[in-house]
């Protein structure tokens, strides 16, 4: 049976490798050095603004895209930077400036915040992901694209 270039979209499993850089050329997270990563379309894996990038792409096919901050990791927002009393972390934890600390979310999962002031008195953490407010340029090549399997 002859397999035919289905393209990526709807209902479908994708195997790609990947980039992620800022407009300077700083590499942030790459999988070309490696095997290709599969996910299925819709199902999370990748944020919305980069998987409908993917739509209409076929096998053996390599773009770049540059992503706005409002279809990667969003704007920066000022009620994500909080202050918290310094009391509130243990006497012996040393925090400084730059330092990405651990929080629990009230789900009790892990939200990482990153210090961006500290005093005495209080601290000021900015739980903004790193990336937001930053135009991405996006590298993809597409190895194989499937029909999902549905369970």
């Amino acid at each position: 049976m002859t397999q035919i270039n289905v393209p990526v979209g709807e209902g479908t499993r994708v195997f790609l490798n990947f980039s992620l850089s800022l407009e300077d050329g700083s590499e942030v997270d790459s999988n070309f050095d490696g095997g290709p990563v599969d996910f299925v379309v819709g199902d999370g894996s990748l944020l919305p603004g980069f998987e409908g990038l993917l739509f209409g792409m076929v096998p053996g096919e390599r773009k770049l895209f540059s992503v706005e901050p409002e279809d990667a990791f969003g704007q920066p927002r000022e009620e994500n930077v909080q202050t918290i009393p310094r009391s509130s972390f243990d006497e012996d934890t040393e925090l400084s400036l730059g330092l990405v600390y651990s929080f629990a979310d009230a789900g009790g999962g892990e939200l990482p915040g990153m210090i961006i002031e500290v005093n005495d008195e209080r601290v000021t953490v900015d739980f903004n992901h790193p990336l937001a407010g930053r135009n991405i340029l996006f590298d993809v090549q597409i190895h194989r694209v499937e029909p999902a399997e549905l369970h």
